[in-house]
């Protein structure tokens, strides 16, 4: 099975038996076609948030993570420390995440969701409304569960 189950309306149920992927030597799905200008790897984002490196602009502080799924799949797992804006919200919220940035000026975002498709269109999203340190988890959360932290349930 390909993605979760709803047993209920907003809830997320994994399928019994979630695939296995292999990774490449990036920490990627195999043949994953990886866009460095828009994309991070999750293990790129772990060294980041390992080394409190926010990118270039950043200094020092690590990336934000935005989290941008449905409110079903933030409850079901998420990427410890991650901030929540669903992608149908971004825009509105745009407040939201200047507010949480505001400390540290020039601090990077680092978006991610289920596989890395809605996040490449909230970076871009993003980036049109004037944040420009914005990158996609390429991959998303699941790439993150099989090549950072296996402690993070798939779906």
């Amino acid at each position: 099975m390909s993605g979760p189950k709803k047993a209920e309306p907003g809830r997320v149920v994994p399928p019994a038996v979630t695939p296995a992927v292999a990774l490449d030597e990036r920490g990627l799905p195999a043949g994953y076609g990886l866009r460095p200008e828009w994309e991070l790897t999750p293990r790129e984002v772990r060294d980041m948030l390992a080394a409190g490196a926010g990118g270039s602009a950043g200094g020092g502080a690590p990336p934000l993570l935005l989290d941008c799924r449905r409110d079903d799949e933030w409850a079901f797992n998420r990427v410890a420390g991650a901030m929540h804006i669903p992608m149908s919200e971004i825009e509105r919220r745009g407040d939201d995440l200047r507010d949480a940035l505001e400390d540290a000026p020039g601090r990077g975002v680092v978006v991610y969701c289920h596989h890395g498709v809605r996040s490449l269109r909230v970076t871009a999203a993003l980036r049109a409304m004037g944040f420009a340190a914005v990158k996609s988890m390429a991959g998303g959360i699941d790439a993150w569960s099989l090549g950072v932290d296996a402690g993070v349930p798939r779906y």
